[in-house]
């Protein structure tokens, strides 16, 4: 038996007005989908406990079988790990954005404009974070590269009492005065981000982007923060050995954590002009080199939800559907029975901009035990089945026991 589960990040939304009263997923040509809709188990499930915040590392965790109220520790700690950060017990590692924000005198009278600052690419970023390093590492605080928009920051002995820190995505658009740290403990951390601004607003990399009508990665902002992650080994824990393939530091990490192998897709960028077709190829040659999990997780609808890009969230779907699903299934016909799970982490309406922790569609498709389902994957469809797993981690040991 091979198992694939198909996780498209943020896929599940509200019903938009500007596709006729349909959700992205309602609206999308997505025939494969549909297609094994048809002839699956089709639910919803709730990925996330209402005492939890809905983002991609618990939404994520719980998908893959794991307990988020058990050995959910932060969302930057997954980071860390997979970009080869080797933190101490008494190390606190924070996720740092590139964001752009407005312009105003003072820091706290800005405003977030992008949480991503146009999606900078890697390369810019790295040259950024490696010049805010120059001048703000010290013995207490180290900055680290990432991918794109997505760094690190870790504090040698540091504290997770510093009050709350506000997800950059969560308040795009929105002045960031009550949304800076306010705690004691958290002054130094302020201070960076403050100073960050001033050595990022003028430095080369922005000024060229501004030429280019590119939007300034002018100031690092601090959230999600962690002690190092433990996590069991899946293989451990479902007897299968398993390969996760992304192209974020979250996924790389809890795939790293859990004793998978972790793929890099040359090309996967986390956004709708990402390798749809590699990381398609990529899961087929880790089934054939003997792996019997993989985990592709795609980021693209996510974005789009962030971004408010409703005709570009609605196109993610269906390239996720032509450009990987449709791929695997031709891949796939050389084995006798194989499973697949297509199911977002959690839904990204485009009306809020941010994750919310309601339940999301899912369908398990057997190829040598179909059975009855729905003729469209939605997640209307889904309700309408009365199947609902409340418990999210429960999802992967009825996908993998059946």
């Amino acid at each position: 038996m091979k198992y694939v589960v198909l996780l498209c990040d943020g896929m599940a939304d509200y019903p938009v007005e500007e596709l006729g009263g349909k959700t992205p997923m309602q609206a999308a040509h997505k025939p494969n989908m549909d297609a094994l809709a048809c002839k699956s188990r089709v639910g919803l499930v709730k990925t996330v406990a209402d005492h939890l915040k809905p983002g991609s590392d618990v939404a994520n965790l719980s998908v893959l079988g794991y307990d988020p109220s058990e050995c959910y520790t932060g969302r930057s700690p997954l980071e860390a790990g997979s970009i080869g950060i080797d933190m101490k017990p008494t190390d606190v590692s924070f996720r740092c954005n590139l964001v752009t924000l407005s312009d105003e005198p003072e820091y706290a009278d800005k405003t977030i404009l992008d949480y991503c600052a146009d999606d900078i690419s890697t390369e810019e970023a790295k040259i950024l974070v490696e010049y805010l390093a120059e001048h703000l590492d010290n013995e207490e605080f180290k900055l680290y590269s990432g991918v794109s928009y997505r760094h690190c920051l870790i504090w040698d002995n540091g504290t997770l009492e510093i009050g709350t820190l506000t997800p950059p995505h969560d308040i795009t658009g929105k002045p960031i005065k009550d949304h800076v740290p306010t705690h004691p403990n958290a002054a130094k951390l302020y201070a960076m981000m403050v100073k960050s601004y001033e050595l990022l607003k003028d430095h080369p990399v922005n000024l060229a982007r501004m030429e280019r009508g590119q939007r300034p990665a002018n100031s690092m902002w601090l959230w999600g923060e962690g002690v190092r992650a433990q996590l069991s080994p899946f293989e451990q824990k479902f007897g299968v050995k398993g390969s996760m393939i992304s192209a974020v530091d979250l996924l790389k990490g809890i795939g790293k954590f859990s004793g998978m192998n972790v793929v890099s897709v040359e090309g996967a960028t986390g956004y709708i002009d990402t390798n749809f077709e590699g990381k398609a190829q990529a899961a087929l040659q880790e089934l054939e080199q003997g792996q019997g999990f993989v985990y592709i997780h795609v980021e693209a609808p996510d974005e789009c939800g962030h971004r408010h890009e409703i005709e570009n969230k609605v196109k993610s779907i269906e390239y996720i559907d032509s450009r990987i699903l449709k791929l695997l299934l031709e891949g796939m016909e050389q084995y006798d029975d194989y499973r697949i799970l297509v199911v977002p982490d959690h839904p990204t309406p485009l009306a809020l901009r941010t994750h919310t922790n309601d339940p999301v569609p899912y369908f398990i498709y057997q190829k040598s035990k179909e059975q009855p389902g729905v003729e469209c994957f939605s997640e209307e469809s889904a309700a309408n089945t009365g199947i609902c797993i409340n418990t999210g981690h429960l999802l992967m040991e009825e996908f993998l026991k059946g």
